[in-house]
C-alpha cells in the first residue's frame, strides 16, 4: 500500500506541475487584441496589482454582484485556505511558527470548506437558472471536494490516524525515501480522493484560480488614450506590413 500511494503521488504531482505549467504558458500566450477593463477601472499597473489583489483576497466583484454567492464562496475558500495551510506541517520539520499558530483552527476550516461545498452544491440544485446551466462534471467536482472534506473531518473528530506516521510517510516522499503509511480506511480513501483533485485539476474548472490573473477585463490599465494598445501578435503583424511597405 506504502509504494502504491508512494507511486499513486509522484505521478500525481507531476501531472499537476506539467498540466498547470502547459495551462499557464497558453494562458500568457493567448492574444488579448481588445483594451477592455472593467471600468470603473485602475490606470496604472500599481492599481492593477492592487485591484487584482481586492479581487483575489475579497472577491470583490462577486460581492458587488451576488451577495448570497459571495458568502458561500468566501466560506469555501477561507476554510479551504485554514485547511492547506495547516496541512504544511506534514511537509515541514521543524514546522513554521505560523503554520504552528493556525494548527487549533483546522477544524474550523474544514466545517466552513464543507459548508461552503454544500452551500454551493444545493444552490446548483435548487436555483432554475444555475440547474440549467449546471453540468455533470460541476456536481462531480463538488463532490469530489466535498468527499475529500468530509474524510478529513471524520479524521479529525471520529477516526483518528496516526498522524506521525502521516507525516514521515510524506517528508519521506520528499526525500525520495517512502515510510510506511497506515492502512486506516479513512486516510486512504482521503488520500486517493486528494490525488484524484490533484490529476484532475489542470482539466477542470478550478484552473480559473490561476487563470483570473490573465483576465484582460482584470489586469489591464485603463488608459487607451494614453497608449495604444497592441497585443504581441498585431505587432509582429504591423512589423511585417511595415517591412513589406520599404521593400
Amino acid at each position: 500500500m506504502t509504494t502504491l500511494f508512494a507511486i499513486l503521488f509522484y505521478t500525481a504531482f507531476a501531472v499537476l506541475l506539467a498540466g498547470l505549467g502547459i495551462k499557464i504558458a497558453q494562458y500568457a500566450r493567448t492574444p488579448a487584441p481588445l483594451k477592455i477593463p472593467t471600468t470603473p477601472a485602475p490606470l496604472t499597473a500599481s492599481g492593477v496589482a492592487f485591484r487584482m489583489g481586492r479581487e483575489v483576497v475579497l472577491f470583490e466583484s462577486l460581492f458587488k454582484s451576488n451577495k448570497p454567492l459571495w458568502i458561500f464562496a468566501v466560506l469555501f475558500h477561507l476554510g479551504l485556505f485554514v485547511v492547506l495551510a495547516r496541512h504544511l506541517r506534514y511537509f515541514q520539520e521543524p514546522v513554521w511558527f505560523p503554520v504552528a499558530l493556525i494548527q487549533p483552527f483546522g477544524l474550523y476550516g474544514g466545517l466552513a470548506m464543507v459548508g461552503g461545498l454544500a452551500l454551493l452544491a444545493l444552490r446548483r440544485v435548487v436555483l432554475a437558472r444555475i440547474a440549467y446551466i449546471t453540468a455533470p462534471s460541476d456536481f462531480l467536482m463538488l463532490a469530489l471536494l466535498l468527499g475529500i472534506g468530509v474524510t478529513g473531518l471524520g479524521m479529525t473528530t471520529l477516526a483518528h490516524t496516526d498522524i506521525i506516521a502521516v507525516k514521515a510517510f510524506f517528508l519521506g516522499l520528499l526525500r525520495f525515501d517512502p515510510q510506511p503509511l497506515p492502512g486506516d480506511p479513512a486516510l486512504l480513501v482521503h488520500l486517493a480522493l486528494v490525488a484524484v483533485l490533484m490529476i484532475v485539476f489542470p482539466f477542470s474548472k478550478l484552473l480559473h484560480a490561476p487563470g483570473v490573473f490573465f483576465s484582460p477585463t482584470r489586469n489591464q490599465t485603463d488608459n487607451p488614450r494614453e497608449r495604444r494598445h497592441l497585443s504581441a501578435w498585431a505587432a509582429k503583424l504591423e512589423m511585417g506590413k511595415l517591412e513589406s511597405g520599404r521593400n
